[in-house]
C-alpha cells in the first residue's frame, strides 16, 4: 500500500474538527498513488481524500497545486477541489506532513481505453487549457527539456544494465532534441501526467481529472504529446492510430492547434518520450527492493521514443494537417 505516513484516528478526528464536514465515521488509506500519502475518509457530510505531501514534493509548490484546482473548479472543470477549514486555509500540517482535505470524485479510471475515452480526454484536456489561462500563479516545469541531461547523468551508470547500448541511445536523443525543441510556441498551464489512472469515467463518460501534482507552466502541446504517449499505445506497445485520431480530433474540436504546433508534435513527442524514459530510468535504478511502491518498467518508453523517432509529419498520428 502507498502509504508513506500513519495518521493515528484521534489525531484525524481533532484535524477535521476545524472543518464544516462533521464528524469522523471511517478512513482507510488508498494504494494507488506514489508520491504521497493517501486516505479516503468518510464524515458525516460525506467521502473526501486526505492527502499528506511527503518529502518528494515541494512544499513551496502546493499553493499552486491546491489553487490551480479550485481555479478550475470554478471555470467548469471537473476536478476535486480543495476544502477551506473555518479559518480559510486549505494547506494545513498533520503527522509532520503539509495536508489537504479534497473533495471526493466518483467515477473509475479505465485500465483498457478504448477511442471513446480518449475523445473525451483530448476535449478535456483543451478545456483545462482554456480554463487555466486565468490562473494568475505560475510554476516552471521541474523537469523540462533543459533538465533532462542533468537528470540523466544521476542514473546513466544503470542504463546499460537495463538494456544494453541504452545509455549512448539516450545520449543521442538528448542533443538531438536539444537541437530540435521548439521555441515559442502557445504556452500555459499543464496538467502534465494525464494518464489514464489520472481520468475518471462513469460507464463510458468523463466524469473528472485528478492528481494535479506535476502541473505547471510549459508549452500547451507538449501536454498533448503526453496524452498520445499516455493514452494510444497498446499494452505491446504498438501504436493506435485510430485511439490517436480520436485524442487529437477531442482536442482540436475544443482549442485548435496551430500549424507551428502540428509540425512541433512529433518532436515533443519524443521529448514526452523521452521524459518519462528517464523518470522511469531514475526509479528503476534507485527503488530499493521491498519498497512500497513497484517502480515502473523504463523499456516501455524506450519503445515508444524509438516510434517516434521514425514520425515525420504530425499527420502519421491520425489528424489532418
Amino acid at each position: 500500500m502507498a502509504v508513506y505516513t500513519d495518521v493515528a484516528d484521534e489525531d484525524l478526528a481533532h484535524f477535521l474538527a476545524d472543518y464544516d464536514v462533521g464528524a469522523l465515521l471511517s478512513y482507510r488509506g488508498i494504494a494507488e498513488g506514489v508520491e504521497n500519502s493517501n486516505f479516503l475518509v468518510h464524515t458525516e457530510s460525506g467521502p473526501y481524500i486526505l492527502t499528506l505531501y511527503e518529502k518528494r514534493v515541494n512544499a513551496s509548490d502546493l499553493p499552486f497545486f491546491l489553487g490551480l484546482m479550485n481555479h478550475l473548479a470554478a471555470a467548469g472543470i471537473i476536478c476535486p477541489v480543495a476544502i477551506s477549514d473555518r479559518h480559510g486555509n486549505t494547506l494545513r500540517e498533520l503527522a509532520g506532513r503539509p495536508v489537504a482535505l479534497i473533495s471526493f470524485l466518483e467515477g473509475v479510471w479505465v485500465r483498457k481505453p478504448q477511442p471513446v475515452h480518449c475523445g473525451q480526454v483530448g476535449a478535456a484536456l483543451a478545456r483545462f487549457h482554456l480554463a487555466a489561462e486565468g490562473y494568475s500563479l505560475t510554476r516552471p516545469n521541474a523537469l523540462a527539456q533543459p533538465d533532462w541531461r542533468p537528470l540523466f547523468q544521476s542514473c546513466r551508470e544503470g542504463a546499460d544494465v537495463v538494456l544494453a547500448g541504452l545509455e549512448a541511445e539516450i545520449d543521442r536523443e538528448l542533443a538531438a532534441l536539444q537541437r530540435a525543441w521548439p521555441e515559442a510556441l502557445p504556452s500555459g498551464v499543464i496538467h502534465a501526467d494525464l494518464f489514464p489512472d489520472n481520468v475518471f469515467f462513469l460507464k463510458a463518460e468523463l466524469s473528472g481529472i485528478i492528481d494535479f501534482y506535476f502541473a505547471c507552466n510549459e508549452i500547451l502541446a507538449y501536454d498533448v504529446a503526453i496524452c498520445l504517449n499516455a493514452w494510444c499505445f497498446e499494452p505491446d506497445n504498438s501504436f493506435n492510430i485510430t485511439k490517436a485520431r480520436a485524442l487529437l480530433r477531442g482536442y482540436m474540436e475544443v482549442r485548435p492547434m496551430d500549424k507551428a504546433e502540428l509540425t512541433a508534435l512529433p518532436v515533443l513527442a519524443r521529448g514526452s518520450a523521452l521524459r518519462f524514459l528517464l523518470t522511469r530510468l531514475f526509479d528503476w535504478i534507485n527503488t530499493p527492493e521491498g519498497a512500497l511502491v513497484k517502480p515502473h518498467n523504463p523499456l516501455e518508453y524506450v519503445r515508444k521514443l524509438r516510434f517516434h523517432q521514425k514520425i515525420s509529419n504530425a499527420s502519421e498520428y491520425g489528424i489532418d494537417v
